[in-house]
């Protein structure tokens, strides 16, 4: 079993109760009071490089990875603003990856 640092256990848990939302590293800052770039950067290193012992090499098995989509903001004048966002999904090995925090 993996031991996770904290703010790494807090958004690993806040995806797998949130993935089907739609969430992005946004979300995940403001609901776990954490700097944006610390998320994304906790995303990056310790999920999507996640590494695992596979025979005698390491081996990157990404636990979440990076959906582009859309969202629409409807502005003060009516008119609707498409953004292109990076949604965060587990992948597989994600919604397979036994941790514990430290």
């Amino acid at each position: 079993m993996k031991k996770l640092a904290v703010n790494s256990f807090n958004v690993f848990e806040y995806v797998k109760a949130h993935e089907d939302e739609n969430i992005t590293a946004k979300d995940i800052a403001a609901a776990l009071s954490l700097d944006p770039k610390q998320v994304n950067g906790i995303l990056t290193a310790a999920f999507q490089r996640h590494r695992e012992e596979i025979g005698d090499e390491k081996v990157i098995v990404p636990l979440i990875e990076r959906v582009e989509g859309e969202i629409e903001t409807e502005m003060e004048d009516g008119k609707i603003k498409h953004d292109t966002v990076k949604f965060i999904k587990l992948t597989e090995a994600g919604h397979a990856f036994e941790y514990e925090c430290e």
